[in-house]
């Protein structure tokens, strides 16, 4: 199974103040690289793969694949019934600047994509399956 969907919507608070701005992936996505696919931030839960990242006029934009493993299946029954619908990413700071409500995140290193049952950022979902 397939599915897209924005691991980040860029210029809205997510639930703890932080905001993504535009630009915020332009280093991590030029350097490249695999991105792995997890469940709910676990590393040990590997679920797919990322087969398209890149930073649109929205926010994050992702294309994944679930793999043929137990995992993978899990994961794509639940996306099917409606379940789960969020998405998230793991990052670490490289530039960010204090606001009244939290950070404005100006550059991330990603770390991984996550499907997840409640995204910190509301907007972060996947909006389309495919298989």
């Amino acid at each position: 199974m397939r599915f897209a969907g924005y691991a980040a919507v860029f210029g809205v608070a997510d639930r703890g103040g932080d905001v993504v701005r535009a630009g915020a992936f332009r280093d991590a996505l030029a350097k490249g690289g695999a991105v792995p696919l997890l469940w709910q931030h676990r590393g040990d839960r590997a679920v797919g793969e990322i087969e398209y990242l890149a930073e649109d006029a929205r926010g994050l934009r992702v294309i994944g694949r679930l793999a043929e493993t137990r995992a993978g299946r899990a994961a794509a029954a639940m996306l099917r019934a409606g379940r789960i619908d969020g998405l998230s990413f793991g990052y670490r700071v490289r530039e960010a600047r204090r606001v009244a409500a939290g950070r404005e995140l100006a550059a991330l290193e990603l770390i991984e994509v996550s499907l997840v049952s409640v995204p910190m950022q509301t907007r972060a979902r996947v909006h389309r399956i495919e298989g």
